[in-house]
């Protein structure tokens, strides 16, 4: 038999608590099973590492010594396991346009650390993060999460109109977020950010086209079937020659978010404390 790390955590532990009963309570483990534990490591080292005689707690020689170095063992091996840990590539999905300023800085500080970032273009990162076929979902709904899934807002974004170059609405002035409110609406049910409800009160006879994805819903706004409502991000990373964006200076701005599992890795962690 060899000696293994689970003999010098509980040789560490027990010498830490100078107490069996704390050591085991530390360690989950019952008080018989660290004795025993304990026995198996002075047996394969052939030596006594803890004095028998005294009334309280004491080491030998051997067993100082074995404090120290194993001590160092451990804080090696945990070192390692973080590094390589923290090293994992982190699968990142996201429907359409990361926030360059987030992803930059993230990636950045990220990869700083060690770590590694693989991103997924996919049409619902949500659904995609409960399959596990991504680690992290950058999302901008605001739908309800499943209880085994966790969620904090990272940014939030203004919104501006989106119409298609032929609209009157195209040269309109003074637009405003209520003058909307019966045009026909133009929604990605997946991924978008605008409903007819975020409206209020929303018109029931409001006319919808619904699709599920971004390139769909440009494509929708730019043949005339209704107006956009989109992240400003939209204007710079997603022109589009039959579509014109707008200023709405009273729109409500739009949250977006990171999500991952209850559970999440250690590479999920690292990523989560620096994003």
């Amino acid at each position: 038999m060899d000696v293994e790390l689970r003999h010098l955590r509980a040789f560490v532990a027990l010498c830490e608590e100078a107490n069996y009963t704390r050591a085991a309570a530390r360690l989950h483990l019952s008080q018989p099973a660290l004795t025993r534990t304990i026995q198996q490591l002075e047996r394969m080292l052939e030596c006594r590492l803890i004095e028998r005689s005294s009334r309280h707690f004491a080491l030998t020689d051997e067993g100082r010594e074995l404090l120290d170095r194993g001590r160092g063992i451990l804080a090696d091996v945990d070192a390692v396991c973080a590094a390589l840990g923290s090293r994992a590539a982190v699968e990142l999905g996201f429907s359409w346009l990361l926030p360059d300023e987030w992803f930059a800085e993230t990636r950045t500080r990220f990869e700083q650390l060690g770590g590694r970032i693989a991103l997924r273009r996919i049409d619902d990162p949500l659904t995609a993060l409960t399959d596990r076929t991504i680690d992290i979902a950058l999302y901008r709904t605001d739908n309800g999460l499943p209880r085994h899934l966790r969620s904090r807002p990272i940014a939030t974004e203004r919104r501006v109109l989106a119409v298609a170059a032929a609209s009157p609405l195209a040269t309109a002035t003074g637009l405003r977020w209520a003058d909307l409110a019966q045009e026909p609406l133009v929604v990605n049910t997946i991924s978008g950010t605008t409903t007819a409800e975020s409206w209020d009160p929303p018109d029931p006879g409001r006319p919808v086209i619904t699709c599920t994805n971004f390139d769909e819903w440009i494509e929708l706004v730019a043949a005339d079937r209704g107006i956009g409502v989109v992240p400003e991000l939209a204007r710079v990373r997603a022109p589009h020659p039959g579509v014109v964006y707008r200023d709405l200076p009273d729109a409500p701005p739009s949250r977006v978010r990171l999500a991952w599992r209850a559970e999440p890795s250690r590479a999920v962690r690292r990523f989560l404390e620096v994003a």
